[in-house]
């Protein structure tokens, strides 16, 4: 006796037509919907498997294939995916503060600027990270990548290209952060990057990272601090359901001219090399080099007291000395300013940190 199941289509063996089994009423009879739609019982040694209406044998293997072929996709698709993300190093000596960071990390550790380099979305937070990567394409933004980051770890958008690298310095990273058991709730992360080309081409751009365990150009978006909020805020979230934006003058204001140097809330890097800050420096005399860069030192410099910035860095090079002296004598004129050499570690003996005291 044929053995059947609920969905096979047979035919009567004592009568015209047949149907569809729809039910198994017992081990002698099914119910089959006949073509008006009714329903009626029949003796399953009355039936036969309309063979016209099943799959072949062929047809069955090339849907297994298929099927273990998506499969086997599924799971390459899922390791490629967990292969991007790792954890950070988060006890390492001298590691970045806790935030959200944009990473650009060279394979070639040795030859800093040569070959491919990762492009990386770091959450150096005890919370999970829901993320959007976009990048500006003409006037336009492309949304690259998204997806969520487990605390305390990175997730790797893309390796690109030296070539490529024109591409990716300018672009909106978005970051919303969720995690249980807190006083206090996260505000979502807009965070505009843009960056110069021509860092990418110099060693002292890549710096060793704590987080990572090796040299990367990093970019902090914010710290975990500024986007915590307040006990106000939660306490009016819970009131209302709804957080109701800020009325804060960071938010309306117009972006200042040395936020786009800001490495993270209130502190800036500033590289005075003049392939920095002009394109094309043929036909320009030595003083000429000299002028742009004493003005854009001292343009930055008031932005930065302006917007209440409390660290600027600005590489000045070794060079002559000139540009530093011209410097340092230029901080007398700043009555709420000390500085220092900077880190030699990071800078080497090229850079000055310049203090802004509280007004």
């Amino acid at each position: 006796m044929e053995t059947f199941k609920v969905g096979d289509r047979v035919n009567f063996l004592n009568d015209k037509g047949g149907g569809v089994i729809r039910k198994i009423i017992d081990t002698r009879m099914v119910e089959v919907e006949i073509e008006d739609g009714f329903n009626v019982p029949v003796l399953i040694s009355d039936l036969v498997l309309d063979f016209r209406a099943q799959p072949t044998r062929q047809q069955q293997m090339v849907d297994n294939v298929q099927k273990e072929i998506k499969n086997q996709q599924i799971i390459e698709e899922e390791t490629k995916n967990e292969a991007r993300r790792s954890e950070l190093r988060r006890f390492a000596r001298n590691s970045e503060e806790e935030g959200i960071y944009l990473a650009f990390i060279p394979h070639d550790q040795q030859w800093l600027l040569t070959g491919l380099i990762d492009v990386a979305v770091v959450n150096n937070t005890p919370a999970d990270a829901l993320y959007s990567f976009n990048l500006k394409e003409d006037e336009k933004y492309a949304n690259i990548d998204y997806g969520s980051i487990a605390p305390f770890s990175k997730v790797v958008v893309e390796a690109i290209s030296r070539d490529d690298i024109e591409h990716w310095c300018e672009g909106v990273i978005q970051v919303v952060l969720c995690q249980d058991d807190i006083d206090f709730v996260y505000h979502p992360l807009h965070a505009p990057f843009s960056l110069r080309t021509s860092r990418f081409f110099k060693d002292g751009s890549f710096v060793e990272s704590g987080l990572l365990g090796e040299k990367a150009l990093m970019v902090c978006l914010s710290t975990a601090t500024a986007l915590k909020g307040s006990e106000t805020d939660y306490t009016k979230l819970m009131k209302d359901g709804v957080m109701q934006p800020k009325a804060n003058k960071d938010i309306v204001k117009k972006a200042a001219e040395i936020d786009k140097h800001q490495t993270q809330p209130g502190e800036a890097i500033v590289d005075l090399h003049i392939g920095e800050l002009v394109d094309n420096i043929l036909g320009m005399s030595s003083n000429d080099i000299f002028r742009v860069q004493i003005n854009y030192f001292k343009k930055m410099l008031d932005s930065a007291i302006e917007n209440d910035y409390s660290k600027v860095t600005f590489i000045h090079g070794v060079g002559n000395g000139v540009l530093k002296n011209a410097i340092i004598e230029e901080l007398k004129h700043y009555e709420n300013t000390s500085n220092r050499m900077a880190s030699i570690s990071r800078f080497g003996v090229g850079a000055i940190d310049v203090m802004i005291k509280e007004k």
